[in-house]
């Protein structure tokens, strides 16, 4: 302690006051510049999507405060005697139920692609696998659709005649099998497929990134590689593997053109995955009734986006608690 004529001090006073000085004089010139640049551009960011939230509650009003009999009045595809959320409800079930199936396909594969990449095949081959995924993400979400529509759904309708007939019992491969091949199941694989490089992407930079030491160390207490992957590798890399999944699922949730373009669709809470006429999604019935709706119809599909806007966020705010919950526990303290 240090006595002054302004009163008594404590000795870490001057180094306080130090350290605010420098970060005084450092703060001029072209760092004052890029900490505002940083400051607006975080802004801005919450501005458009104050922006966005504000559009769509205002335009989807007048759905909103519809009485649903007038809806179903005005507009010629809007189902009578049932309300907004009673026409919403099975759209938002089928794009949870796509987008989950979709992740459940998808992120395995992703985690076991990634760690082939990065920890057991020669640097050649992972380089020249690695631009592979990083191409297939550039591929249209149309190309996608054709693909799954005019090839793989002929390809795979034999494989679903086949669960329907020998694991019919299980309530997902229940009902008639569609002749086609356009149904969920068929839409959960092409989505897969597409969310397939983001995750990959992810996971195998994360993998990358694990210390070195701590994988010679558990190979150097006698280890296999599999057990050092497993002890070291993915308990380091746990909340990125979170973050891809994550990232991977919002863009399964607002696919259009693929799901539009593969499946039969229906407006029932079935979870019939080989039936058609079962399920929709709400970005897909947004593009298929858009081109010929009136002023109410469009209200009404803002009102649907508006559901999958809500369903969206709530997923990315959920996948940040997530991995701000498991990031202390990764491995990597």
């Amino acid at each position: 302690m240090t006595s002054t004529q302004s009163g008594t001090v404590t000795s870490s006073d001057p180094a306080r006051a130090a350290s605010r000085l420098r970060r005084r004089s450092s703060d001029r010139g072209a760092s004052r510049v890029f900490r505002w640049i940083s400051t607006g551009a975080g802004v801005l960011i919450l501005a458009i999507l104050a922006a966005v939230t504000i559009f769509l509650v205002m335009r989807a009003m007048p759905a909103i405060t519809a009485n649903p009999d007038d809806l179903a009045d005005t507009i010629s595809w809007f189902p009578k005697d049932t309300s907004l959320l009673g026409f919403i409800g099975p759209m938002i079930f089928g794009s949870l139920l796509a987008a989950g199936l979709a992740l459940l396909i998808a992120t395995p594969l992703a985690i076991g692609i990634g760690l082939f990449i990065s920890h057991y095949a020669p640097r050649k081959l992972a380089n020249a696998l690695g631009y592979i995924v990083d191409l297939l993400a550039a591929i249209p979400s149309v190309v996608y659709g054709l693909w799954g529509g005019l090839v793989l759904s002929p390809v795979v309708q034999p494989v679903w005649e086949f669960l329907g007939r020998w694991l019919g019992w299980l309530p997902f491969f229940d009902g008639a099998v569609s002749p086609t091949g356009r149904v969920m199941l068929t839409v959960a694989v092409v989505l897969g497929v597409m969310i397939l490089p983001i995750i990959t992407a992810i996971c195998r930079e994360v993998f990358l990134q694990t210390p070195r030491l701590h994988e010679e160390a558990a190979l150097a207490l006698g280890a296999t590689r599999w057990e050092m992957v497993r002890m070291a590798v993915l308990p380091f890399s746990r909340s990125g593997i979170v973050s891809g999944a994550m990232l991977g699922l919002g863009r399964a949730l607002g696919e259009t053109m693929a799901v539009l373009m593969i499946l039969s669709p229906g407006f029932t809470y079935s979870i019939q995955l080989l039936a058609a006429g079962k399920q929709q999604t709400i970005a897909a019935n947004i593009a298929a009734q858009f081109p010929e709706a009136n002023q109410t119809g469009v209200a009404t599909l803002i009102a649907t986006g508006l559901a999958l806007f809500v369903i969206t966020l709530a997923v990315n705010m959920a996948a940040r608690a997530i991995v701000a919950r498991r990031k202390d526990f990764s491995g990597a303290n």
